[in-house]
């Protein structure tokens, strides 16, 4: 006769007959213990608990957008199958969107309430937030100053010394386009990829072609509009970011001695894929 009970390392916790292996649950599957104790306010103010979760939150979506464009960079070097690559782009638009929302909730902190513990936050800022940096630097904001603010940890330094050194996500899509047969320049497709990227009316002329003729080409077609809906995504979470510093602070320096709101606001004039934004006005 088979024996079909259970293994003796599961349990039925929920009464009808749904064996857990005790080996690996929920929490140990997500080592929630970790990380529900990396939350250590420095204060005994109630809304600081906010302010970290929220910032922390943040860092695990940024850590899967580092994760994403990364795998979508590979995928655009080794082959021509944009498929995944697209599938990839629209996750990190949605996360963004996401990120956007955090800022709607961490706009409850008052001004009063966040005086409460700003003091004791020291000199941390988010504009430190290595994976951040990362971020933009995949998608072409390549400004080598700002990754010495973490020159004292090596590994992250290293780490964003590499990426300033590789093509961005941009780099690559142009790169594509002169495989395709377009006229790209070579200024713009072998340069030093450390210097942030400049916009080439070759390039323009590229994308238009293509939004003009949709049918030839509508895997490009495809990649530019996701290109589009990703900085867009990107742009209204940095909107968000500096209008809800701006509904908390005002206009009084950043903790980590930037502008605050005026240094926010600088970062709204950045564009990732520049011709893809001019293109339209011709169209």
């Amino acid at each position: 006769m088979t024996d079909t009970a259970a293994p003796k390392t599961s349990v039925d916790l929920t009464g009808e007959g749904i064996h857990w292996k005790q080996n690996l649950s929920y929490g140990s599957y997500l080592d929630l213990d970790n990380l529900l104790a990396c939350q250590n306010p420095v204060s005994d103010e109630h809304d600081e608990m906010l302010f970290i979760v929220i910032h922390q939150a943040s860092e695990l979506w940024l850590k899967l957008c580092v994760h994403e464009i990364g795998a979508a960079m590979k995928l655009l070097e080794q082959g021509e199958d944009l498929g995944p690559v697209f599938k990839m782009l629209a996750r990190v638009s949605r996360i963004q969107a996401n990120l956007q929302q955090s800022w709607e909730i961490l706009s409850t902190l008052t001004p009063a309430d966040y005086a409460a513990f700003r003091d004791k936050l020291g000199h941390s800022s988010g504009f430190q937030s290595f994976q951040y940096r990362e971020v933009e630097y995949r998608l072409g904001n390549k400004n080598a100053q700002m990754a010495e603010a973490h020159r004292d940890v090596p590994a992250r330094y290293a780490r964003l010394q590499a990426v300033l050194d590789a093509p961005s996500f941009y780099d690559l899509c142009l790169q594509l386009l002169a495989r395709r047969g377009f006229d790209i320049p070579a200024e713009v497709t072998n340069r030093d990829w450390r210097q942030p990227y400049k916009a080439n009316a070759k390039v323009e002329d590229a994308w238009l072609a293509i939004y003009r003729n949709t049918a030839d080409h509508w895997d490009l077609y495809e990649l530019a509009e996701k290109l589009v809906d990703l900085e867009h995504h990107f742009h209204a979470w940095r909107f968000a970011h500096m209008k809800t510093v701006e509904r908390i602070i005002g206009y009084k320096p950043g903790t980590g001695g930037t502008g605050g709101v005026s240094y926010l606001q600088k970062a709204l004039d950045l564009r990732f894929f520049p011709e893809l934004w001019t293109a339209r006005t011709r169209m």
